[in-house]
């Protein structure tokens, strides 16, 4: 089978699962292609194998001063209706040209009306229907976009939910899935190709990823600072932005690591940002973290609050971190004893359930 993913380039976590799961289907015979843009397409084609093809970005992200900012998003998307036809005519193209067979849409709204009209089944993969953010709960425009959402996930044959089912979901307070659409939310488990037998399980250092806005640089200070009074402590940092200080004997910093998580395996504690992923891997390998989290993201405090709620971690809203919450935020999350979800990943593995839904749909 042909199978074409079309994946939102705006970070690289859509990258990552999905090229993910292209690696297990090919392990049973099905050609995978690829569509994205941005770093999410560079990320994709250095990946062995692929037929990558870089398609129209639909809606631009946009920041200010590094956070997550809806208006300046709203300014830069405001050509959306032209972008999502060109998007469209894209993947029906690639869809004639290359025979495929299903298409599975990560975040790319337009490629799933392709899909239909070339009569190709479809899967959409989302952790989120919901709207909302630490600094603006319930604000008219979220609802709308809410409701926007809400209605185009009725056009795929089934969505895809990259996470444990309930009650374990952590993006559970990102998704209201009406009763009526629930038998076509498959929480397929997380997205993941690794396990903790794979690696030497230790509790040697405290890990630190939590990306590189602008606004997260001098968060990196405090962390060299803090360091500077817990020699006992090594700090494994690791961002691609320059800026960030210099290396001591227990401060390290790292660029890019073929394997971040041997780093992770390692570690008494993460301080990560409040995505999906890294919060899936924290939880795998069973290490407390402190979340980082844009206020003005919608998806990151969402993620945060169940993190806290089962005792896995430590929110900070990031544009009010000071040394002294980052210090005490270490503190408290090292007495953390997170729930062991081993058995949960073993039972729920994202790959192995979206094979699943594509033979029951097929």
């Amino acid at each position: 089978m042909r199978i074409l993913f079309v994946v939102c380039g705006e970070g690289l976590g859509h990258a990552s699962r999905t090229s993910k799961l292209a690696r297990y289907f090919e392990r049973y015979g099905h050609k995978c292609y690829f569509a994205s843009y941005g770093k999410a397409y560079d990320f994709i084609k250095k990946q062995d194998g692929y037929t990558s093809f870089e398609t129209v970005r639909e809606v631009s992200l946009e920041g200010d001063c590094g956070y997550f900012s809806l208006s300046k998003t709203l300014w830069s998307s405001k050509g959306v209706i032209v972008d999502l036809f060109r998007s469209f005519m894209h993947i029906k193209s690639l869809i004639r040209e290359n025979s495929i067979d299903l298409l599975i849409a990560d975040t790319m709204y337009a490629s799933v009306g392709a899909a239909k009209m070339e009569g190709i089944p479809s899967l959409f993969i989302t952790n989120q229907n919901k709207f909302a953010s630490a600094s603006d709960q319930d604000s008219a425009h979220w609802h709308a976009l809410s409701n926007i959402v809400e209605k185009y996930l009725s056009l795929p044959d089934t969505v895809l939910v990259p996470d444990f089912a309930p009650p374990n979901s952590v993006s559970s307070y990102n998704l209201e899935i009406p009763p009526e659409d629930r038998s076509r939310y498959r929480f397929i488990g997380p997205i993941m190709d690794v396990e903790p037998s794979m690696y030497d399980v230790s509790s040697e250092n405290i890990f630190a990823s939590f990306g590189g806005e602008p606004f997260k640089l001098p968060l990196y200070e405090f962390l060299y600072e803090i360091s500077k009074e817990r020699p006992y402590h090594k700090f494994d940092v690791f961002s691609t932005t320059p800026g960030l200080p210099g290396e001591t004997q227990n401060f390290i910093t790292h660029g890019y690591v073929p394997d971040l998580l041997y780093f992770m395996s390692k570690s008494r504690l993460n301080i990560l940002h409040g995505g999906l992923t890294s919060l899936h891997e924290t939880l795998l390998f069973n290490k407390p973290c402190v979340m980082i989290i844009d206020p003005y993201h919608p998806e990151q405090w969402n993620n945060g609050r169940k993190i806290e709620e089962i005792g896995a971690g430590i929110m900070l809203p990031g544009n009010s971190v000071t040394k002294r919450k980052l210090s005490d935020a270490i503190d408290d999350a090292l007495e953390l004893k997170p729930p062991n979800m081993i058995d949960l990943f073993i039972k729920q593995d994202g790959k192995v359930n979206a094979m699943k839904v594509i033979d029951e749909l097929l």
